[in-house]
């Protein structure tokens, strides 16, 4: 048995894992944030001017402290550590500033993916990519930019791990109305 013969014999391993993307929430949600962080330097600097005492200096600067890492701090650390990563076999959701929470979904499991977009999301192009995984709530991947492409992305992975759809004339009666197959040429 020569070489060629043994390697077109041998099991052919299953390709490797890729990320196609990691995703995170809308960078708007830290808008407000931003704001408050404005507001509480302009407030701070501003009452500042009017402080006479040692003690009272030291309430506005720790008041002020308080506010920045309740109103500022935490939620652009939890806008950090959430993400989500999407593979070529399943979907990764980390989220937890504290206490770490990771969820997976293998896209063999995913049945229907679709995108619900609200008037602000649809404002920034942002929107929730809800994942149908046969459980009675849907796994949501919250206020992701570009949705839509999101979506797509899940689509041609989901074929891929279900297998090729049907192709031809066949394929065309498993179509209802106007419904139009995602990769279908």
């Amino acid at each position: 048995m020569t070489r060629a013969d043994a390697s077109a014999a041998a099991p052919t391993a299953p390709p490797a894992e890729r990320v196609v993307a990691r995703l995170r929430r809308h960078a708007r949600v830290l808008i407000l944030p931003v704001i408050v962080l404005v507001a509480v330097a302009a407030g701070t600097g501003y009452a500042l001017g009017f402080v006479g005492e040692l003690w009272q200096l030291l309430a506005l600067l720790g008041g002020a402290l308080l506010v920045v890492v309740l109103a500022c701090l935490l939620p652009y650390l939890a806008w950090l550590t959430g993400r989500t990563t999407i593979t070529t076999r399943r979907i990764i959701m980390r989220r937890g500033v504290f206490v770490r929470v990771r969820n997976e979904v293998a896209h063999a499991r995913v049945r229907e993916v679709s995108v619900r977009k609200t008037p602000g999301q649809s404002l920034f192009g942002s929107g929730d990519v809800r994942i149908d995984v046969g459980q009675e709530r849907p796994v949501v991947l919250r206020d992701l930019p570009k949705p839509q492409l999101v979506q797509a992305a899940l689509h041609e992975l989901m074929e891929t791990a279900h297998g090729p759809a049907p192709r031809g004339p066949a394929a065309a009666t498993l179509l209802d109305g106007d419904t139009v197959a995602w990769g279908g040429r």
